[in-house]
């Protein structure tokens, strides 16, 4: 433990040494940054009066945040080696992006993130079940995979009735703590318009919530099911679920007959068309101020790790965008795309914006605000889970509490594509998995707790993938040449080849041998594996 210790401080300041004064054939490439597309021109806009003048990251560095921000997924080392070493410098980082956003795993990361906002979560406080919410997640997952035009998406979840356990977009209604109109309109205004109705004057969130007041909950004889549905005779005292049985009760008055849109038009309900249908209809036009906005600035937010409205659900006319016209921009692309999202993710990701390398440039405060540098933060709980396992060949067991019918979910799947957030495991709820309990995106807590970092450090969680793991015992080959071990776990772990002065570290750690060539066994390339599992480079999209 002790000479585990000691490797691990040396490696720490090896690495900590190259963040500090950064090569630019590590984390920068030379040369100036000349803007290309409109998004670059605006940041630019903003950026050159500050005197900000920011670099691009290195291939390497972007291969493994492209990986991690498009699929959650680490690259491997065989894939991070031949994108470096690929020579069309002009068109590669184009090419790769195209390729993630068709993976599998795209979806999967994808559904995760709809999943913290959605709450997609079987037990308290959402109380889904577990065969809703896997309902849901499929019909989320599907959607994404599909490339659904946003608009629809929005208009099916909005809209849907059915049954919870068979018609997936039925649980936005159901993945509700409480089902009054008032609370009902709030998680709407969350979810699709990035605001926070509980801020707002009564009567204007009482305006919006009458377009859910003839929403019916409805039991079925099956445990747990209940069928959504638009009934116009019921009225917001029989909304709420505590008392299933007041679904079948007779109305004791009549459901709101006028609704006020959150932009203050105050429309006649028809008595011959679900409410949810007019809000959906009016919230999805290209000339509401917050639809578009809301999706434009969360993918925004996501990529770059901050919105340029922010937080990113937090849309209110005393808090403006940073950057107006950046934001005019993506939406006024979303629009003209009928709401694809690829697309949007592929004009921000193809954005030298986004390329921009994480090492500030500068003092100035305006530069976070501004986007003058890729914003570091600690990967989620299931992205790092997953990279560990992925570097180790290991997998973690995830249970459900409740006994049916997804108890246990099979070994080889990673932590994003997990269903249901009441599926767990320590490490997840150490990490700060979102409890999904309110939709909010600052549910998910990824800031590094010294207990994260003695889980990672001393942890026999941590430890046993490392001694156990068939894959690392194949790069641990004695067989092998030291530097193309060095190389190999440099490669899986932080996705670029190690620097002369690493190499010259590394090589000095073990036992002298007779040709005085430091030899090194097993256990002295664990350290050096565990050692770098624990640096800031791995724990950090960067």
């Amino acid at each position: 433990m002790l000479k585990r210790s000691l490797m691990l401080l040396v490696v720490f300041a090896a690495v900590a040494a190259a963040a500090a004064a950064p090569d630019p054939g590590i984390y920068e490439c030379a040369g100036a940054v000349t803007p290309e597309g409109q998004i670059d021109k605006l940041v630019m806009a903003r950026l050159s009066p500050l005197g900000i003048q920011p670099a691009l990251c290195s291939d390497a560095v972007f291969v493994r945040r492209v990986y991690l921000d498009v699929i959650g997924t680490l690259p491997t080392a065989q894939k991070a080696r031949e994108f470096i070493a690929d020579p069309d410098t002009k068109n590669k980082r184009h090419r790769l992006i195209d390729r993630l956003l068709e993976r599998d795993e795209f979806a999967d990361y994808w559904a995760m993130k709809w999943g913290d906002i959605l709450r997609i979560k079987a037990e308290f406080p959402v109380n889904l079940w577990p065969n809703a919410a896997q309902a849901y997640h499929r019909y989320v997952h599907a959607s994404i995979a599909a490339n659904k035009p946003y608009d629809k998406f929005a208009r099916e979840m909005l809209t849907s009735s059915g049954s919870n356990f068979r018609v997936g977009p039925a649980n936005f209604y159901r993945a509700i703590q409480d089902r009054i109109p008032e609370s009902i309109a709030t998680a709407v205004a969350l979810t699709f318009m990035g605001a926070r109705a509980d801020k707002w004057p009564t009567n204007q969130l009482a305006g919006m919530a009458a377009f859910f007041a003839q929403i019916g909950y409805k039991p079925t004889q099956e445990w747990k099911e209940e069928h959504v549905f638009w009934d116009p005779l019921n009225s917001s005292a029989q909304l709420t679920s505590t008392n299933p049985a007041a679904a079948t009760l007779p109305p004791t008055s009549t459901a709101p007959q006028v609704a006020t849109f959150p932009n203050g038009k105050q429309i006649k309900l028809p008595p011959d068309r679900d409410p949810r249908e007019v809000f959906a209809d009016w919230l999805i036009t290209p000339e509401n101020p917050w639809f578009t906005r809301n999706i434009a600035n969360r993918v925004w937010s996501w990529l770059l790790g901050r919105g340029i409205i922010h937080e990113p659900d937090d849309i209110r006319a005393d808090n403006p965008p940073g950057n107006p016209a950046l934001e005019a921009h993506l939406e006024k692309e979303l629009i003209a795309s009928h709401y694809d999202l690829k697309r949007l993710y592929r004009l921000i990701l193809n954005s030298q914006t986004y390329q921009f390398s994480s090492v500030p440039r500068s003092n100035v405060s305006q530069a976070e605000t501004n986007f003058g540098s890729y914003a570091l933060r600690r990967l989620d709980a299931e992205v790092l889970i997953d990279a560990i396992n992925k570097v180790t060949g290991a997998s973690d067991l995830y249970t459900s509490a409740i006994p049916e019918p997804f108890t246990y979910i099979p070994a080889d799947q990673p932590a994003i594509a997990l269903a249901d957030g009441s599926i767990t495991s320590p490490f997840l709820a150490l990490f700060g998995r979102s409890a999904r309990a309110t939709g909010m995106e600052n549910e998910r807590n990824n800031k590094v707790m010294p207990a994260q970092c003695l889980h990672l450090l001393n942890s026999s969680h941590i430890q046993r993938k490392l001694e156990q793991s068939t894959k690392l015992k194949a790069i641990f080959d004695p067989s092998r040449k030291q530097a193309d071990i060095v190389e190999e776990l440099y490669l899986a772990i932080l996705s670029r080849f190690p620097t002369p002065d690493e190499v010259k570290t590394l090589a000095e750690y073990g036992e002298p041998g007779k040709s005085g060539v430091r030899t090194k066994t097993r256990e002295d390339w664990l350290d050096i594996t565990w050692s770098l599992i624990n640096s800031t480079e791995f724990m950090y999209r960067h």
